[in-house]
């Protein structure tokens, strides 16, 4: 066991420090194969002895945690690729055969993302209209949240400094996953929005400490992506929108609505951050089933 550990240890300093991977993705990684090492130690083995059939059985065990550890099978499937990354490292260091080389995670169900209606993003919103600092503060997050399709944690690592306005333009710099930058537009509602909270919010939040932080929580510190996590939730609450609402829920919007607007899906993915179009086609399936159902409603010969 303590070899293992030793190895797991120099994989997540490999991707820490030779690949770049973000604080968030080690940390996944790290659970990962916290729970992989909790298998091993059920099974009574360890990771020289990692087998497509040992992989198998890993699955198997994922599956059959009780209800409070249980995953998905996406989850599922993550965890496996983590431990394919973690065997081709090893196989790699060590010069040897990779055993999980040709091993496949188990095939998830293709599920389409769920996108809030426009009117559901405007109601959610209008429940952050106010005079009070956190109000302008939530009304600027949730309209940069929806004019960006940034992850929630790009938007609260952003700095005063990754806002750049050119006349009426403004354009946001984002960090993404492997410290990809990207600069994306935002229109006139965010730029107001973004205007109105820096010029009579965030200095009310500060509390005179010294932070290049954009948005801020009542400590006058960087605020985090629990606090907007919570913030988005219960102003979904407040709008009362049925469906659970998460800051992903305005990305996913943000790509749907585009779409169904005429973007280019090429546009599209460039703006998200994604690194393949393959990823972002997903989006495509959401605005054909909405063709679907338009065409089967008009059409006088549909049905």
């Amino acid at each position: 066991m303590a070899n293992d550990l030793v190895s797991i240890s120099e994989y997540l300093n490999f991707v820490t420090v030779e690949k770049g991977l973000s604080k968030n993705t080690v940390s996944a990684y790290r659970r990962d194969l916290i729970k992989f090492l909790d298998f091993l130690k059920d099974a009574n083995t360890n990771l020289d002895q990692l087998s497509p059939e040992l992989a198998g059985e890993y699955v198997a065990w994922l599956r059959g945690l009780n209800n409070e550890k249980r995953l998905g099978e996406s989850s599922i499937a993550r965890n496996i690729v983590t431990l394919r990354n973690l065997s081709a490292f090893i196989a790699r260091e060590s010069k040897s055969t990779d055993p999980l080389k040709e091993y496949s995670p188990p095939r998830i169900p293709k599920r389409l993302p769920k996108a809030l209606s426009v009117s559901d993003v405007l109601a959610l919103i209008n429940t952050t209209q106010g005079t009070s600092a956190t109000q302008i503060r939530d009304s600027a997050l949730i309209e940069v949240l929806y004019a960006t399709g940034g992850r929630i944690s790009e938007i609260v690592n952003l700095e005063v400094g990754d806002l750049s306005q050119i006349e009426e333009s403004l354009t946001i710099r984002l960090m993404g996953k492997g410290g990809k930058e990207r600069l994306v537009p935002v229109g006139n509602f965010a730029r107001t929005a973004l205007e109105n909270y820096l010029t009579s919010a965030r200095s009310a939040l500060l509390k005179k400490k010294s932070t290049n932080a954009l948005f801020l929580n009542l400590q006058g510190n960087r605020l985090s992506r629990q606090s907007a996590w919570q913030i988005i939730q219960e102003n979904a609450i407040k709008a009362g929108i049925e469906d659970h609402v998460t800051p992903h829920s305005l990305r996913h919007s943000f790509a749907t609505h585009l779409l169904d607007g005429g973007a280019d899906i090429r546009v599209v993915q460039e703006l998200l951050g994604h690194a393949s179009v393959t990823t972002t086609q997903i989006y495509t399936l959401v605005t054909i089933d909405r063709l679907r159902e338009s065409y089967a409603s008009a059409h006088p010969r549909a049905k």
